[in-house]
């Protein structure tokens, strides 16, 4: 059995596909881990989603920013931009069964100390409390009032953390921590503007604003996150808790596979055709 985590996705189907026949992939005993958007801006987005409903036995998945931007658009929270392509799944028959299986996935899962997340894990949260307060999202996107956190959930307020944050204010800052996270400051402040491998601003209310994984966090020694996320990082981090994996298919770069066990890593390009490392 090998457990292989893929980086974004966003619909790059053949990619994918090409992937899974380099590393000869069998559902009966490998597994993938999805980093999250799983579609949009691909050529293919409903192929891929159906893919992973239809494997949902040998997959794991946490939402991303895209992700959860399809499922507020399918409750009427979201409105989609010029650059926005799922309307195939809007549109698609089977919609209903495909987003009722989506919206049931984590933020954040964990396996041992091998952590999976879209964006990371804000130095101020140890892993644990990150699972704690991802949970708090996963629980109400399972309820009944998940339309509600749709229409709260876009906007960059708050930029910090705090505890006493209640209501659907905290909902969408664990969720902005989670799912769109690149740069913050060491107490936590988030730069949700800055996409590039430099920020604007180099402070932010007097702190230095960097990358998250370059801050001094709260992981234990042996945990490691594997996240998504940021294509123009290219998969290279400074740390080797945090294992960047996305290299940017979407944008003409390729798709990766990390094979868990190994640490070995597969690449193909938007169409399907293996790339060497």
């Amino acid at each position: 059995m090998t457990t292989y985590v893929v980086g974004d996705i966003q619909g790059c189907f053949k990619a994918f596909k090409g992937l899974l026949k380099n590393v000869n992939f069998d559902p009966n005993h490998d597994v993938i881990w999805s980093v999250g958007d799983l579609i949009n801006r691909g050529p293919d987005n409903l192929s891929t989603l159906r893919w992973f409903y239809e494997h949902k036995a040998c997959v794991k998945v946490v939402l991303g920013n895209h992700d959860l931007h399809l499922l507020a658009t399918y409750a009427g929270a979201g409105i989609m931009s010029n650059s926005d392509n799922f309307s195939d799944i809007l549109e698609a028959s089977d919609a209903p069964e495909l987003l009722a299986w989506l919206r049931q996935q984590p933020l954040l899962y964990r396996e041992a100390d091998n952590i999976l997340v879209h964006a990371g894990i804000p130095p101020i949260w140890s892993a644990k409390a990150a699972e704690t307060y991802a949970g708090e999202v996963t629980d109400f996107l399972k309820g009944p009032n998940a339309n509600y956190f749709f229409h709260a959930m876009y906007g960059n307020e708050p930029a910090k953390w705090s505890p006493h944050i209640m209501g659907l204010s905290r909902l969408r800052v664990i969720t902005n921590y989670l799912t769109r996270m690149r740069f913050c400051t060491t107490s936590g402040i988030l730069d949700l503007k800055s996409k590039a491998t430099e920020p604007r601003k180099v402070q932010i209310q007097g702190e230095h604003v960097a990358p998250w994984f370059s801050h001094a966090n709260r992981l234990k020694k042996r945990e490691r996150v594997f996240f998504g996320h940021w294509a123009a990082l290219e998969g290279k981090t400074i740390s080797k808790q945090c294992i960047g994996l996305d290299t940017g298919c979407v944008w003409g770069g390729s798709l990766t596979f990390l094979a868990l066990e190994t640490g070995k890593r597969y690449q193909c390009d938007i169409d399907g055709r293996s790339l060497p490392l």
